[in-house]
């Protein structure tokens, strides 16, 4: 099954979009966190993100979302250096972790689980 990696200024934000992300997918889907800084304050790290990957990569890939800005320099930066099937993606950071979730349990592939989280963004919320 395809993993799902979260990267977040906030550990507390992350925490809870995984554990909102698992109750909507089902406990089958790997849904890692890399919220917050070394020091465990707002920020992000790329050693965290880097073992999110690796945890979250079950042999059928990855989909990496990122809150924002310097997140998502942060995982190119770690992306550069690593081998894999790992997709980040330009998507909501909710929205897009959800649908990633609900499409991946379903025994999708990455790139379907990948444009799952990037069609989010044009969801009509009212």
């Amino acid at each position: 099954m395809v993993g799902i990696v979260l990267v977040s200024h906030s550990p507390e934000l992350a925490g809870g979009l995984a554990e909102l992300a698992r109750q909507m997918a089902g406990p089958d889907v790997t849904i890692e966190v890399a919220g917050g800084g070394p020091d465990g304050r707002l920020g992000t790290d790329g050693d965290r993100v880097r073992d999110a990957i690796r945890h979250a990569d079950t042999g059928e890939g990855v989909v990496v979302l990122g809150d924002i800005g310097s997140a998502f320099l942060t995982i190119r930066h770690v992306l550069e250096r690593m081998n894999g099937r790992v997709r980040l993606v330009d998507a909501p950071f909710v929205e897009g972790t959800v649908s990633a979730a609900v499409v991946a349990s379903a025994g999708s592939g990455l790139d379907d689980v990948a444009k799952a989280a990037e069609d989010a963004r044009g969801a009509n919320k009212l």
